[in-house]
Order: C-alpha cells, then structure tokens, then sequence
C-alpha cells in the first residue's frame, strides 16, 4: 500500500499495490499495522455502502462532531466519483482548505479522511457505488454539514448543477472559528 499525503494535512489517498497474473489481480485494501506505522487511525467500527442511480448525484458535505467525529476511508467499488473532502479543524494550517480526487474501481485509490473533516462526492457516473470504513458508531445528534456550494470554501465541481437530497440543500452559510491561541 501507497500513502500519498494530500495537500490538507493528515489526508491521504492510499494506493494499493496489486500483484497481477494471468487470472486478474490482488490487492491488500487494508492492514492494520501499515496503518499504525504511518500514525492513522486503524480502528473502524462501520462499514456503509451508498448507490447513486444517477450521475451528478451530489452526497455531502457531511460530518460528525466529538465525541462522535470520525475518520472515514472511502472507495468508489462501481462507477466514478468526485470525492472533496476539506479541513474544518480550527487549528489546522489547512483550516477550511478543500482538495478532490477521483475515485473508480479501476484505479486503486481510496482516500482518508481525518477527523474534523467535512466530506462529500459528486457522482460522474450512473449506477455508481460506494464503499465507506468508519472508525466511530453513526450518531444521528452529531451530523452535520456544510453546504457543497458554500463560497467560503470554493468548491470547484465538475458538474454545476447536481441532484441534492432537501437535507444537503438545507445547510446554512459556514461560519469559521477562530484560530485557539497558543500560550
């Protein structure tokens, strides 16, 4: 496995190696201990999948606040997705950056998500599935949102009008917080 460190710290797109024969390939998607070397979280309690029908599904920009926030890992097993995530973490030098991948089954990437961070995707494909590892239970009190068109964060979509669920529309305008001091 390959982890490649975003430009949001503590985000990463992991690649997973396979080995190739005659037959097709196989691949490890996850290990605990290479994720322990690398200091993530290797603990997950959730698996979801989600189904879009459609392409230009929007899904996002969702996440869970302490003590329910949650590291997620995400990969595209059917179709294609534009996957965002961005830094809600006050502290974080990257505080209320975004960065995108591209998620498919045929290239071998999943994306990590850190704690603190929203995280939403546009599908570009119909019928397109994804796959979602958490490390912490679904807490319906501890969701929350951003909108996927907030112009505090700029979200560049390649798709400009997606299909959105009446709760993803709903969220309102982001308001950042201010940077702790340090003593």
């Amino acid at each position: 496995m390959r982890f490649i460190p975003t430009k949001l710290n503590d985000a990463y797109i992991i690649e997973f190696e396979s080995i190739v024969d005659n037959r097709g390939f196989f691949a490890r998607t996850f290990c605990e201990k290479e994720f322990r070397k690398k200091g993530l979280t290797s603990h997950f309690v959730q698996c979801n999948i989600a189904w879009s029908k459609a392409k230009s599904t929007l899904r996002g920009m969702h996440y869970q606040i302490a003590p329910h926030a949650e590291v997620k890992m995400v990969r595209c097993t059917r179709g294609a997705i534009y996957d965002v995530i961005i830094d809600l973490r006050p502290n974080s030098p990257t505080y209320c950056k975004w960065t995108a991948v591209e998620l498919t089954p045929r290239n071998n990437k999943l994306l990590y998500v850190p704690e603190g961070f929203a995280h939403g995707y546009l599908t570009l494909e119909p019928d397109t599935e994804v796959s979602y590892w958490m490390s912490n239970f679904y807490s319906p009190n501890a969701q929350r949102g951003v909108r996927w068109n907030d112009l505090a964060f700029g979200i560049r979509w390649p798709i400009p009008d997606p299909i959105l669920s009446e709760k993803d529309l709903s969220y309102p305008d982001f308001e950042p917080q201010k940077k702790a001091k340090s003593t």
